[in-house]
């Protein structure tokens, strides 16, 4: 997952909507989003080499994403990251402790950012910084740095989530995530790729022919806990394949 805007209002009757893009390889084999066989109490995609998840939820209102973070110099993980989400979905340990245990042991990872929720709760943990963060009221984006780091397709998602929250609409959500206008030149952040993928991968979504969006998804939770998860999934050229739409 490498884009995710979020709003985080506990006291409102939907206190989390969140829209957010995973960009990958499309040659990497993964399944839509589903509930999972061999662990019936989550529902997301699956990464089918490494069989972890980039964003899922699970049946007692349990919710993680994740974003790697950008940097060519840092050390290969030797576990796959996708892991800390299913993980989580599936456990029964409490955020702190399970963040306080993924924190001992962030190097064993690729960079990453990761996001972990109840329903009464939100934190956040970048590996970089290994101390978890609860997060207060508010509107927030994480890409492939730090939170809130202000890159110009993070900026604009933001600022649309923000438009859309009265009335949250998926198809709406879902429309700006589409969006495949990519940043200036002189507005790219310098993460060590070079100038053309730092182009390419400056757009909110991202197309080409051998990497880009693989899944736009939108989450939106109630106040009772109900929940309403939608994918849109792609191929090369961002290729629409499917969509899902869950009630839970």
């Amino acid at each position: 997952m490498c884009l995710i805007v979020f709003a985080w209002r506990p006291a409102h009757s939907q206190p989390l909507i969140l829209a957010a893009n995973r960009d990958e390889f499309y040659a990497r084999p993964t399944l839509p989003l589903t509930q999972w066989e061999e662990a019936p109490q989550i529902y997301a995609g699956r990464d089918l080499e490494a069989g972890g998840t980039w964003l899922g939820v699970a049946a007692d209102g349990r919710f993680a994403a994740l974003t790697n973070i950008r940097d060519p110099g840092q050390p290969l993980g030797r576990r796959s990251r996708g892991e800390l989400v299913a993980q989580f979905l599936s456990g029964s340990l409490a955020i702190d402790d399970y963040l306080r245990e993924v924190a001992g042991r962030a190097a064993e990872y690729g960079g990453f950012n990761l996001l972990v929720g109840n329903g009464e709760e939100l934190h956040f943990l970048n590996a970089a910084r290994p101390a978890p963060q609860q997060l207060q009221a508010g509107v927030y984006g994480v890409s492939n740095a730090g939170l809130d780091t202000p890159w110009p397709k993070l900026l604009k998602a933001k600022a649309a989530l923000s438009e859309a929250l009265d009335e949250p609409d998926p198809e709406v959500l879902l429309g700006f995530l589409a969006d495949p206008e990519a940043a200036a030149e002189a507005q790219l952040p310098n993460t060590g790729v070079g100038l053309a993928t730092e182009r390419l991968l400056s757009s909110v979504f991202i197309a080409s022919p051998n990497y880009g969006t693989r899944a736009s998804t939108v989450l939106i939770v109630n106040a009772d806990g109900s929940r309403r998860l939608v994918e849109r999934s792609f191929g090369p050229y961002g290729t629409r394949l499917g969509k899902v739409d869950l009630q839970l």
